[in-house]
């Protein structure tokens, strides 16, 4: 018996389904609930381009209309994010939720083409088949605080599996239902509609997951982020601090204008992160924007358009392609927290995405239909194998307390990338050269590839095994991170001992609050 239950004992452990398991019930309802977003996702990534199309919308509007939606995540997302640690996670969750039915319900009832654009603008719809909005950096920023460093990479990577199955199971039963209706005599605009039916329906199943989600999902008290002084004359006690919330604004017996505390709101969001942190993530953020702009010119929607468009499958046929594809990343996904372990996170990232790049570069070339599937397959095989490598990469270089807004923030600047590029692909196709769009995003993509392993291959950053929901501990300097290994690896501190500096707080020297720590084992 012990010989047969050894293979699944090691893939329980290899693949990393202890660390999900060992997170906890919020771990579950969290994956579980991007499935369900992404299998809604998956219905309509597949045949929204197609859609307008069977409503006599042009090219030019159809690109317009990928673009306002993305413009109006950005908007939503960035402002939602931003707040969810004040009002509360599991509420901006559930708002989205709410917005993704009410969203869902209107495709599912009108045609009006403003009508609709409104409804994706405000609401939640996927017009590329990835999960912009607001769910994505907050339930991301809940899962890196409730794993230790070593179990994150391994729930990461399942939460990325999951909703490609999501996306893999909904993509084929959507095309499965649309041939079902077209064959029973419904028009390809009524059958359209009924996947949005589809759509409401996992809104309200989304719902149902955020409602059962606990209290430790929320940022804890002991996690919420004080601005600390940049400048010794500005120091103030944590007690003069409490006492008066406002010390450092100049008081003023007048409500200041709207323009004002708008200002005021926003710098003081975005000051939650610390300036050795923006100091990474500016690097990241621009890397990260030209690979969005890439993705944003040929997502799935608009592939699978320019696949209808060139060889006329049947919609089932093209269903099953698609569905194969998300299915292929939900498997490349698996490995992704096991080959970050052997040879690190960023060349995890850059090593499984240089292959998916050079497949959309080359999609437009092959004359027959199987060959460019094939591309297809490769792409979005390879393409899930980044995301949770470079979420984990977020969450071990910035503390607890930056985690959502550095995430919102990341989230925010890849839907404003991706805006621009389904107006230039629908420019692009209305004059004949849609393959353009794909050669131009497989330069982009692979110069964001190479940027990549420019920029960090050979960065060390400090690794801890701190329980879920305790402080981070990293540098607190962009100098002190080491620039030597091609790989991440864990680094003893003591080098920096010599070094000291002073807390602005405490009397504790900065080298007490870096962790020594020694093992070769890579990040």
């Amino acid at each position: 018996m012990s010989v047969l239950v050894r293979p699944f004992q090691w893939f329980y452990h290899e693949f990393g389904i202890d660390a999900v398991h060992n997170t906890g019930r919020n771990a579950y309802l969290i994956i579980l609930a991007r499935a369900c977003r992404m299998f809604a996702y998956g219905t309509n990534s597949l045949i929204l381009a197609i859609f307008f199309s069977a409503l006599g919308v042009s090219d030019h509007r159809i690109g317009l209309f990928m673009t306002l939606t993305l413009f109006g995540d950005l908007l939503l997302g960035t402002f939602l994010t931003l707040v969810a640690d004040r009002v509360g996670r599991r509420k901006v969750l559930l708002a989205g939720s709410v917005m993704m039915i009410a969203s869902g319900l209107t495709f599912a009832l009108f045609e009006n083409y403003w009508v609709l654009l409104l409804a994706a603008i405000i609401g939640v719809i996927s017009v590329t088949g990835g999960d912009f909005g607001p769910f994505r950096s907050i339930e991301e920023s809940i899962l890196s605080q409730l794993t230790s460093n070593s179990t994150r990479p391994d729930v990461l990577a399942w939460y990325v599996t999951t909703s490609a199955l999501g996306s893999s199971i909904g993509t084929e039963a959507s095309g499965r239902i649309i041939r079902l209706l077209q064959g029973k005599g419904w028009s390809d605009a009524d059958a359209y509609h009924a996947l949005f039916w589809v759509y409401a329906f996992m809104g309200i199943v989304n719902v149902l997951m955020v409602l059962s989600l606990t209290e430790s999902c929320e940022m804890r008290p002991s996690q919420t982020y004080a601005q600390v002084p940049q400048d010794e004359h500005e120091q103030v006690s944590n007690a003069e601090v409490q006492e008066h919330p406002t010390v450092g604004l100049a008081e003023s017996t007048q409500k200041p204008p709207r323009a004002s505390r708008a200002r005021t709101w926003l710098i003081g969001n975005l000051s939650q992160i610390s300036a050795p942190t923006r100091s990474i993530m500016y690097k990241l953020w621009f890397l990260l924007a030209v690979d969005s702009l890439a993705d944003g010119m040929v997502p799935y929607s608009l592939t699978n358009y320019y696949m209808d468009l060139k060889f006329h499958p049947t919609k089932s046929t093209l269903g099953d392609v698609t569905s194969i594809s998300y299915f292929l990343g939900a498997i490349g996904s698996t490995f992704a927290g096991p080959l970050a372990r052997q040879i690190g996170l960023i060349n995890t990232m850059v090593f499984t995405h240089i292959p998916s790049s050079a497949a959309v570069f080359v999609f437009p070339f092959p004359p027959v239909f199987w060959a460019t599937a094939g591309l297809l397959l490769l792409r979005s095989g390879l393409n899930p194998m980044d995301q949770a490598p470079r979420s984990a990469f977020i969450a071990a270089v910035v503390r607890p307390e930056e985690t959502t807004a550095v995430m919102g923030i990341t989230a925010m600047l890849r839907t404003f990338a991706s805006m621009a590029g389904p107006t230039v692909t629908g420019v692009l196709a209305a004059g004949d050269r849609f393959w353009v769009a794909f050669v131009a995003a497989g330069t982009f993509r692979l110069a964001y590839d190479f940027g990549l392993f420019a920029m960090f291959a050979s960065m060390k950053i400090d690794k801890d095994d701190k329980k879920p929901n305790e402080p981070a501990r990293v540098p607190q300097d962009y100098e002190e991170f080491e620039l030597e290994s091609p790989r991440f690896s864990l680094e003893s501190s003591s080098s920096m001992d010599s070094g000291e500096h002073k807390d602005s707080t405490s009397d504790k020297t900065m080298s007490d609050d870096v962790p020594s720590l020694a093992s070769n084992k890579p990040l």
